[in-house]
């Protein structure tokens, strides 16, 4: 294994909310959101101010780079998901996406695109969010997980994964498009594509059975595997613990699985093998941050750039 690859970023943008609560706003498609009607509403944000700085330390000790960004904001309930609203990539790239709910729009901010020049090559920014004005979305690497070894954009059709926005990134990124319907036990449309599925270098976890056509089913686990990808298959309860909801990160030591403790919880002991054949696994508590509908991966935008000397 080496210790680095093109789909383990070195780096990545975190935000440490200091108001957090889940979204009202997007509790209507978003069915991994809960309530917990046991703690305050502060309680809960001082808990998940904790769970970032924690996550990040962790992050950090493992040998991955953090830059971490402060929401002091009331607004924006969904900060702490970063993923959504930009993603970076190989040659110098950045793009901003058109998001579905009006009080995540809020969340694009200028500093931390600034970092991104100040501190990496980047060679252009490409703003999607003018789409919004007619009626498009297309929420980053939550809607889309990208193969970047492949070139490849994987993404479950749903009213945050517009079709036409994301035919324009894969025309722009040099990505082909996968696109297939998912849904949850009850035949509701799971609304991110990055909480059924990662891909990471040697494997990818993906809740395979979430894909009801039979067809496109085998079509997106042989494209998953053509490369050696070893095909990790999620249940749908595994789903609904976030254990599709992780990222392949490059630490010091070789590559790291970032997960949720919950996720790797619900994972089998095989599994959990055949990641660790090629990566180590990073647990990491969030279970608040959980109670907004993402978990690990979506709390972390990874930089695809070469750092400036």
């Amino acid at each position: 294994m080496t210790s680095f690859s093109i789909q383990a970023p070195r780096a990545v943008v975190m935000i440490r909310p200091h108001h957090f609560h889940p979204n009202p706003e997007t509790e209507g498609d978003n069915l991994f959101q809960t309530r917990d009607g046991t703690r305050t509403g502060v309680e809960i944000a001082e808990q998940a101010y904790a769970e970032v700085s924690r996550a990040a330390e962790s992050l950090e000790k493992a040998g991955v780079q953090v830059h971490l960004f402060e929401d002091e904001g009331r607004e924006t309930p969904d900060s702490v998901f970063p993923n959504n609203w930009f993603s970076t990539h190989a040659g110098g790239h950045v793009a901003i996406y058109p998001m579905f709910s009006p009080n995540r729009r809020r969340e694009r901010r200028s500093d931390v695109i600034e970092m991104l020049k100040q501190q990496y090559r980047v060679q252009d920014v490409i703003d999607y969010s003018g789409l919004e004005q007619d009626g498009l979305s297309l929420e980053g690497t939550g809607a889309m997980v990208l193969d970047h070894i492949s070139r490849i954009a994987y993404a479950a059709k749903s009213n945050r994964t517009n079709e036409v926005a994301m035919e324009r990134f894969c025309t722009h990124f040099n990505f082909e498009p996968i696109v297939f319907d998912a849904a949850d036990e009850g035949g509701r449309l799971i609304y991110h594509t990055n909480v059924l599925m990662c891909v990471g270098t040697e494997f990818a976890l993906i809740g395979l059975e979430t894909i009801g056509n039979p067809v496109r089913r085998r079509e997106v686990h042989d494209r998953l595997a053509e490369n050696g990808r070893e095909i990790v298959d999620l249940s749908l309860g595994q789903i609904n613990d976030f254990a599709g909801n992780a990222l392949e990160l490059s630490g010091a030591g070789g590559r790291v699985l970032a997960l949720s403790r919950r996720a790797l919880t619900a994972l089998r002991p095989q599994q959990i093998r055949a990641i660790e054949r090629s990566a180590t696994l990073l647990p990491l508590d969030v279970p608040t941050i959980e109670l907004a509908g993402g978990s690990v991966r979506c709390m972390m935008a990874g930089i695809h750039l070469t750092r400036r000397p």
